[in-house]
């Protein structure tokens, strides 16, 4: 695979990031000279964003490479840039080949779709099978965002329920339990995912198929320059616990590292305090917004240390 490029990232309004929706890093996009800052020479990728601005980088964006658009453009809007270091790749499962022939011959009650990359890898193969009619249980809004432009279109695909809270756990615990007998889901998920979904929803009866459809892996170049400005900065975005993992593996002395991590959400900050991070965030109510509130609230308190 080639090399990642990573980039320094700012809060332009005129660029656009074109997000890749497969599990291929997206192809590179040269943009304009005028919009690459003087200072850089690393190549600029469609999941890059820059600008004239000087202001310095508060936050480092660690999803995978045109993943980190919308995050980037919300903090932009409290005028906080950031740093991109893309720590993971997503790359094929076991099972990914099986889901399209699954969709074809079965019908389930529910397919439950626990993460933005789980609901792009279903859409494709979903694409493939011929667009049966199915109904969908999601996690939270920002992995209901990845079927938005298909509802808008089609009439085969119901984003029909969202648990209280976007936890594994209490989506398998409220999941509607339709009709009498047992009720049957499709889990389409990553290897790495626990066992959480399908030991909940078993235990209340339903019929559960997981497919590994895809799994998470650490990228496989760092370019040390813009890592070493990434441990400089105040706050580290993690949006997954293997994002976590890769993180610590890239520190020399992680229970030296004092700053602040910013997480997606509550089970992604519970990995990192248990593999010994100390200043971890994380919003009580998980998206977009309450992800953006807790890094906001990581770069006051850094700050107010300094």
């Amino acid at each position: 695979m080639a090399p990642v490029s990573l980039s320094l990232l700012s809060h332009s309004p005129s660029v656009l990031l074109l997000p890749s929706p497969s599990l291929q890093l997206s192809r590179p996009i040269l943009l304009p000279p005028r919009t690459l800052p003087s200072c850089s020479s690393t190549l600029i990728s469609s999941a890059s964003i820059t600008s004239s601005s000087i202001s310095p980088p508060k936050v480092v964006v660690t999803r995978e490479r045109g993943k980190n658009g919308k995050l980037v453009s919300a903090l932009a809007k409290h005028g906080v840039n950031c740093l991109e270091l893309p720590l993971i790749q997503h790359r094929q499962g076991p099972d990914l080949n099986r889901l399209q022939s699954v969709l074809c011959d079965s019908v389930f009650d529910w397919i439950v779709i626990t993460s933005p990359e789980a609901g792009l890898v279903f859409l494709e193969a979903w694409k493939a099978a011929g667009m049966p009619k199915v109904r969908i249980g999601v996690v939270g809004a920002g992995t209901a965002n990845i079927f938005e432009e298909v509802l808008q279109s089609s009439k085969q695909l119901d984003v029909a329920f969202a648990p209280s809270k976007a936890i594994g756990k209490v989506l398998a615990y409220e999941l509607p339990k339709l009709g009498n007998t047992k009720c049957s889901v499709l889990y389409p998920a990553s290897t790495k995912a626990s066992n959480d979904i399908e030991e909940g929803l078993a235990n209340r009866g339903f019929e559960v198929t997981r497919l590994n459809t895809y799994t998470t892996a650490p990228v496989d170049y760092v370019d040390q320059s813009i890592l070493e400005q990434a441990l400089l900065l105040p706050v580290v975005t993690v949006a997954s616990p293997s994002a976590v993992r890769a993180w610590i593996n890239l520190i020399s002395e992680p229970k030296e590292w004092e700053n602040s991590l910013a997480c997606i959400g509550e089970t992604t900050a519970a990995v990192a305090k248990r593999l010994g991070l100390k200043n971890v965030y994380y919003p009580k109510n998980p998206g977009l917004k309450g992800w953006v509130d807790s890094i906001l609230e990581a770069v006051r308190a850094e700050a107010q240390v300094v």
